[in-house]
């Protein structure tokens, strides 16, 4: 045999030809879009990194930094997205069953608990601006807003998605797809979760 021949050659090929799977393929890979989303994702950490930096980096250089308190209906609000987040893995769970009809009543539950939370939020700022705490008066107000508001952003972009997925649901698409569609919803509103918890902490914090 050729030295070109051996070169040529394929060790994994099979004696009478064929090819060895190397493994499960499907196993292996990864949705683009489950893919995309952790890009946004890892471009939302950075974001909200920066700005907790800047938060706290901010409240130490002068006296004009006065904490407005913290208002009483963060708690539920708090609440009410870890209820959201737990019938979104409710619903998650379902899915993979197979349990379509299921799932799609969980996710309508967490949708409605994510517009509840975004309501709150919206009723603690106005509370808060009626008392006199108006954004431009300390840099404290500044960053409470800046937070609360780009987080509510982000959580109604995503109850954009999940009007998406529950479309699907009512329109009898792939089973496959709606799974996919509601997994993504879930690892989007539990890294909210997240990112709320330590905004939370930090202005309870200071």
């Amino acid at each position: 045999m050729s030295i070109l021949s051996q070169m040529m050659e394929k060790p994994w090929a099979t004696a009478q030809g064929g090819d060895v799977p190397l493994g499960d393929s499907e196993g292996l890979s990864m949705p683009m879009e489950k893919v995309g989303l952790l890009v946004f994702l890892s471009a939302i950490t950075v974001l909200f990194t920066l700005l907790v930096i800047a938060y706290g980096g901010r409240m130490e250089l002068g006296s004009d930094w006065r904490p407005l308190p913290d208002p009483w209906l963060l708690w539920p609000n708090t609440a009410l997205l870890i209820l959201s987040s737990v019938a979104l893995q409710w619903a998650r769970v379902c899915a993979r069953r197979g349990q379509i009809g299921s799932a799609g009543v969980r996710l309508n539950i967490a949708g409605g608990l994510a517009f509840a939370f975004l309501a709150g939020q919206l009723l603690a700022s106005y509370q808060l601006i009626g008392l006199g705490y108006f954004a431009a008066s300390n840099p404290a107000n500044a960053f409470f807003y800046l937070l609360t508001g780009l987080h509510g952003l982000h959580l109604f972009g995503g109850l954009v998605a999940w009007s998406r997925t529950s479309a699907r649901i009512r329109l009898g698409v792939d089973a496959a797809k709606v799974a996919l569609g509601i997994e993504l919803c879930a690892i989007y509103w539990h890294f909210l979760l997240v990112v709320w918890c330590i905004i939370f902490i930090l202005m309870l914090g200071t």
